[in-house]
């Protein structure tokens, strides 16, 4: 079931995560919100089935504390559980991020960390609530010292607002697609403009994303999900299989793949991908992404290791006799997941890491959403004009500014001898 691919003709998923056609039409939606505000938004929301006609935009604290009341308490017990964990690992990560204060020619110098004010975070609604994605953002944004915390989500369900109140958002947008990202990027009617906008969207999110990304702080780009899993000859086949299709049925467009040494395994994996699908609720849509993914039979376990790392995948498992050791070589990759117990609906599901991961090869130069997206690392120099060691730094600062042809600064710099009668 999943096509054979070779390890010279591997294509890395598409850079660009969303086509120029829903880039102009995105553009369009989100200039309208912006030059028109509330009336803007709540037109696009209605005409696109996210509000019924005259229903409120805004969904405030107190009703999400009443969907929280109306949640059966296993299921609130169980959000509250997973936010737990989700918070520790975020605090963790915040822990590990220390303000600097360090010696510098002539004086001291240093950064702080410090969050931003308000953020946005969007949580899909589309084919499934996903509760889980409300807490990988927003209590990451609590857990980053962020004030004022604020979600959107196209008609979301009592579980998805019960999250929220769980993550400690302030109130929920009920609005979804470019015109939740243009309300949350310019401000309108009672939604305020935030500061950063973060988690995951369709093609619609994701273009409207990059288009207001400058103008306001943004994760990254979201593709379909995307899982390669790395096995050898002593891999389970089922377990592949149910890994793969854990992915598959996320979206249509979500990619599968397979990167193995052992030639036997892809059919077999085929066996088990053909067996589980004949009793998946989900298969119709599963069925269409694993006809997206593919396997990839490689000559060797080094083969395999560059093939994924040519990959670089949103997730990738390791099932090999030597998991740890084939784990600490690959370089690419948004989340790592080591081991037969190490199943990446684990991180989907909130043990500690984030679920919000780059995806079409971004993971080469970005990583998935942290508590660093929520703040701003700002440095500060303060120097001393009693410092002996000030003459040489104004000497250096103006005559690297001659060489670039900058009399000005070199003359700001020169004013400073005036501090020590130089």
């Amino acid at each position: 079931m999943l096509r054979r691919v070779s390890p010279v003709a591997v294509e890395a998923a598409h850079l660009s995560p969303v086509d120029a056609p829903t880039l102009a039409a995105a553009r369009a939606i989100l200039d309208d919100v912006r030059d028109r505000g509330e009336p803007a938004l709540r037109a696009h929301a209605e005409r696109l089935g996210d509000l019924p006609i005259g229903a409120p935009l805004v969904i405030t604290r107190d009703d999400l504390a009443a969907a929280a009341r109306d949640l059966p308490p296993a299921a609130l017990a169980l959000l509250e559980r997973t936010a737990t964990r989700v918070r520790a690992f975020a605090d963790a990560q915040r822990a590990a991020f220390a303000n600097l204060d360090v010696a510098v020619p002539a004086g001291r110098a240093g950064h702080t960390l410090a969050p931003v004010d308000r953020a946005g975070c969007y949580a899909p609604g589309g084919r499934y609530p996903l509760p889980s994605s409300v807490l990988m953002t927003a209590v990451t944004a609590r857990a980053a010292g962020v004030e004022q915390v604020w979600v959107a989500s196209p008609r979301p369900a009592v579980v998805t607002l019960a999250a929220a109140w769980v993550a400690g958002a302030d109130a929920v947008l009920a609005v979804g697609g470019a015109h939740a990202v243009g309300a949350l990027a310019y401000g309108a009617g009672p939604v305020p403009r935030v500061d950063v906008i973060v988690g995951p969207g369709n093609r619609w999110v994701t273009a409207a994303k990059q288009l207001v990304a400058g103008q306001v702080g943004i994760d990254m780009l979201a593709g379909p999900s995307e899982l390669v899993v790395l096995a050898d000859e002593t891999a389970d086949p089922a377990r592949i299989a149910a890994d793969l299709l854990g992915q598959a049925e996320h979206d249509p467009d979500a990619r599968p793949i397979l990167v193995t040494w052992d030639p036997a395994l892809p059919a077999r994996v085929d066996a088990a991908l053909a067996a589980q699908l004949a009793t998946l609720p989900t298969a119709a849509v599963a069925r269409e992404a694993v006809a997206n993914g593919f396997a990839v039979v490689c000559a060797d376990a080094e083969e395999a290791l560059a093939v994924c790392d040519r990959l670089a995948p949103e997730h990738l498992e390791v099932l090999t006799a030597q998991a740890a050791a084939h784990a600490g070589r690959l370089r690419h990759y948004g989340g790592l997941f080591v081991g037969a117990a190490s199943a990446e609906v684990f991180g989907d599901y909130g043990v500690g890491p984030n679920h919000v991961l780059p995806t079409g090869t971004a993971a080469r130069f970005s990583g998935g959403l942290n508590v660093l997206h929520f703040c701003r690392v700002r440095t500060w120099l303060r120097l001393d004009a009693a410092d002996p060691a000030l003459a040489a730094v104004v000497e250096d600062a103006a005559a690297l500014a001659r060489l670039e042809g900058l009399e000005a600064h070199a003359r700001s710099a020169e004013d400073r001898r005036r501090l020590f009668g130089g």
